[in-house]
């Protein structure tokens, strides 16, 4: 006579004593079936998993009690549980409450239409996968770990949050804030190292005034206290055995794109469009380019960006076009297309080119401009990454201005306190401090 079967989802990213009491729990009722989230169906709700699919599947399948491990492609049991129709499902009782209630209730359903049974195992206190998580942060990551996430996350994410960092602090602003949105966790994926950030919070222009030693040394700074992946604003990529060297050199150190634009000569800032001279490159040179940069790089998991600025040269849809499809064929591993106009309009007519493009790549987008475009109008467009460029250090220039004039205005400090964050506050962010 063949046992009940039962089934337990999880996603086993840091297996504890949680998980092994419910294992224990359900191998007592049957022969476990374990439905292990896919990175996607965990980062719909909360941050990837650390541990990969198939790394967590290694894992799982060799804890005792376990029978067999099968995908759960979504947070929602109910397709797994309609083909396996299992005798028992086995859940820790913390899901009664939070984003996964209304999961449960589906279980409850489905499990009564071939007279199933949940059975709720109560949570083991003093442990979870979060406060795991948490602990880890400090420890910090390896630059291989790192390299490789942003490829995971696009793979994964309907769609990347990046934001700007240029310096420590603001890169465990990055790290650390989240909130909570239609019951679910959302965070910042990726940091964005900008070259006008990088130049301004120095007090020089935005033409590549800062060298790209310096610029190095302002990423060791940030993941010195970071975990997150980063995209490298490499402007045009120099000459090209500058861009090569600028490839291995960030590479090396764990940093898992390079976006390039394609121009050549004097950088300018984009958002100056046609006011300032500025001049693109040839198709033939900017494949070349991405060619040189494709050839020095080690690992497959860097990826360089083709930035194109056609729309913002005016120099037509096109164009764009064109020069996507060449610089795909080129190696590009992703296609910035930027726009300096008030409307998306011309963002979402070129993702929709970019639908018939033989070879299909992640699109990125820079809302500078277009701010009042939301990231659900971007995803039904098919953008898989954007960056919000500069906001932290706009942020912080007029709060800095603000509280200059202030004490200068009352030759005192007391009335700046209304622009400043508790000493106490400003300190808590970095965790030696508390």
């Amino acid at each position: 006579m063949s046992r009940p079967s039962v089934y337990v989802g999880m996603s086993a990213d840091l297996v504890h004593p949680g998980h092994i009491n419910i294992i224990d729990q359900a191998a007592r009722l049957g022969d476990v079936t374990i439905g292990l989230l896919t990175d996607k169906a965990i980062a719909s709700y909360k941050r990837l998993p650390h541990m990969s699919y198939e790394q967590r599947r290694r894992v799982v399948e060799h804890l005792k009690g376990v029978v067999r491990v099968v995908p759960q492609e979504t947070l929602d049991y109910v397709p797994n549980l309609e083909r396996l129709q299992p005798d028992y499902v086995v859940h820790g009782d913390d899901w009664r409450t939070g984003v996964q209630r209304h999961t449960r209730q589906r279980v409850i359903e489905a499990l009564e239409g071939w007279g199933g049974q949940l059975v709720e195992v109560p949570y083991t206190q003093g442990i979870s996968s979060t406060q795991l998580n948490e602990t880890l942060k400090p420890i910090g990551t390896t630059p291989a770990v790192r390299l490789a996430r942003l490829h995971r996350l696009i793979e994964n994410k309907p769609i990347v949050r990046v934001l700007e960092a240029h310096s420590g602090l603001t890169g465990l602003i990055v790290e650390k804030t989240d909130v909570e949105r239609d019951g679910a966790k959302v965070e910042f994926d990726a940091m964005w190292s900008s070259s006008l950030t990088d130049s301004t919070s120095r007090g020089k222009p935005d033409i590549e005034a800062v060298d790209i030693s310096a610029r190095l040394q302002i990423i060791n700074d940030i993941f010195e206290v970071t975990t997150k992946p980063l995209i490298f604003d490499g402007d045009t990529g120099g000459k090209p055995e500058h861009f090569t060297f600028t490839v291995r050199s960030l590479e090396r150190l764990g940093v898992s794109a390079v976006i390039i634009e394609d121009k050549e000569g004097l950088k300018r800032n984009s958002l100056f469009g046609t006011e300032v001279q500025q001049t693109q490159s040839s198709v033939e040179d900017f494949c070349a380019r991405l060619s040189i940069g494709k050839q020095a790089q080690i690992t497959d998991d860097f990826m360089i960006i083709a930035r194109i600025e056609s729309l913002i040269l005016e120099k037509g849809m096109e164009d764009a076009v064109t020069r996507a499809k060449a610089y795909i064929d080129a190696g590009a591993d992703a296609i910035m297309i930027h726009s300096r106009r008030k409307q998306p309009d011309e963002v979402f007519e070129f993702c929709a080119r970019a639908e018939s493009f033989p070879t299909q790549v992640p699109i990125v987008v820079v809302p500078s401009s277009y701010e009042q475009v939301s990231e659900d109008e971007l995803i039904d467009r098919g953008v898989s990454v954007v960056i919000y460029a500069n906001h932290l250090l706009r942020a912080a220039y007029p709060q800095m201005v603000r509280v200059g004039r202030s004490i200068l205005e009352h030759g005192r400090s007391l009335e700046a306190n209304q622009y400043l964050a508790p000493i106490s506050e400003a300190l808590a962010i970095i965790p030696d401090n508390r």
